[in-house]
C-alpha cells in the first residue's frame, strides 16, 4: 500500500514538473513571437524586484556578517 502511494505521488510530481516546463516553454515561444509580451514580462520582473528590495527590510532583517 505504501509503495502504491509513493508511486502515485511520484507520478503527480513528475506531471507537475512536466507541466511547469511546458508552460515556461510556451511562455518563451509567445515572448519571441509577440515582443509586447516580452516587454510586459520584463517590466513585471523589474517591478517585482523593486518591490522586493523595498519590502525586504520589513520582512526579515538582513544577514549580519561579523
Amino acid at each position: 500500500m505504501k509503495l502504491l502511494l509513493r508511486t502515485f505521488v511520484a507520478v503527480f510530481v513528475f506531471a507537475g514538473i512536466l507541466a511547469g516546463c511546458l508552460a515556461m516553454l510556451l511562455l518563451v515561444i509567445l515572448m519571441v513571437r509577440f515582443p509586447p509580451l516580452l516587454i510586459a514580462v520584463v517590466l513585471a520582473c523589474w517591478t517585482f524586484c523593486r518591490l522586493w528590495e523595498v519590502a525586504r527590510p520589513s520582512i526579515a532583517p538582513a544577514e549580519t556578517h561579523t
